[in-house]
């Protein structure tokens, strides 16, 4: 019995068509299969929006260098300060998404959206959130030897005193240090005048010189200084007392409740970069907070070890953006 033409090369068709559609498939994974096997196979940079010697960089520090070892490559920072940590965040959004470049921001980035009326990147749009880094209290710190207080009730009742005689210096418009301070001024009805900085390293530099009298830095950058004693530690800005600082009262025990304001840090690739990349990075750094050295620093540093990855950590991230712009809006702070 004959077959007609169709019944003969309808099974060499499918043939044709199954190798078709598995040789498709095959060039879409083949790029993540490369990523996934072969990332790193050169130095990877992370992108940090401000000056050496603030707390972003005190933490990218001693982690980047962890994960050198654990990568097998060297993780490059490349400090991009100004304009309150906005330069740096442009920078990296604009970055080619190939798992080379990543961003290292902070709550500074948060508050931005309410503060800054045109932004040339969007935190949520344009990056894909990876993980938390450390979260800090705020600390009010002093030059002692231009601020005569020798706890936080003393301070308050010289800045009352002494209205816009004052001056405090900030990491950048729009920073938390910067919405701590206008946060102190509104509950305890003071004003100060605000000194805006490249990046809270700057600020610090000026502080332990005398050039300037207060700052509401993140504990972190602050630590090294406090022990040291070149600045004066009046209190922390949170609900319990900081890892590592247990001498250290809170805004509340000192007798200003509900003061609570907190830096974070995380960090996020720009948007398009491969998920294998991104995975890899998210495993790389829970080892590297699983370790030792890293939980010894954090302390040192007034910071626990966090584990809030992914989706969790986007969610986290869009609550703060609403949260500082209802304080935004409440403070009235605005750029100086």
């Amino acid at each position: 019995m004959n077959r007609s033409p169709l019944g003969r090369t309808l099974p060499a068709r499918r043939l044709l068509l199954g190798m078709t559609c598995l040789g498709a498939l095959a060039a879409v994974l083949a790029p993540s299969l490369a990523v996934a096997q072969s990332w790193p196979n050169k130095p990877v940079t992370w992108v940090v929006p401000f000056p050496a010697g603030g707390g972003t960089d005190a933490f990218a520090r001693p982690l980047t260098a962890v994960l050198s070892k654990q990568l097998g490559t060297q993780v490059i920072i490349d400090n991009k300060g100004g304009a309150g940590g906005n330069v740096g965040a442009t920078v990296a959004a604009k970055a080619t998404p190939d798992g080379y470049t990543w961003f290292m921001g902070a709550v500074h980035h948060a508050i931005a959206p309410s503060m800054y009326p045109k932004l040339d990147y969007n935190l949520q749009a344009d990056f894909v959130p990876v993980a938390l880094i450390a979260k800090v209290p705020q600390v009010i710190v002093v030059n002692p030897q231009r601020v005569q207080a020798g706890n936080l009730a003393e301070f308050i009742a010289l800045v009352k005193k002494n209205p816009g005689k004052l001056n405090y210096g900030s990491a950048g418009n729009g920073t938390s240090h910067h919405l701590a301070g206008e946060l102190f001024k509104l509950q305890t009805q003071t004003f100060i005048t605000h000194i805006p900085y490249r990046g809270a390293g700057p600020a610090l530099q000026d502080l332990i010189a005398g050039q300037m009298d207060i700052m509401f830095d993140g504990l972190g950058s602050s630590a090294n200084h406090i022990k040291g004693g070149r600045i004066k530690a009046l209190a922390v800005a949170g609900d319990t007392r900081a890892p590592g600082f247990a001498d250290l009262a809170t805004a509340g025990e000192a007798g200003l409740k509900g003061y609570e304001v907190a830096t974070w840090y995380g960090l996020w690739a720009p948007k398009g970069t491969p998920k294998e990349a991104v995975d890899r990075m998210t495993a790389e750094l829970q080892k590297a907070f699983a370790s030792k050295e890293i939980k010894d620093i954090w302390n040192g540093l007034g910071a626990d070890v966090p584990s809030v990855t992914g989706k969790a950590f986007g969610d986290f991230v869009g609550s703060e953006i609403k949260r500082w712009g209802d304080v935004v809006k409440a403070s009235g702070a605005k750029l100086d």
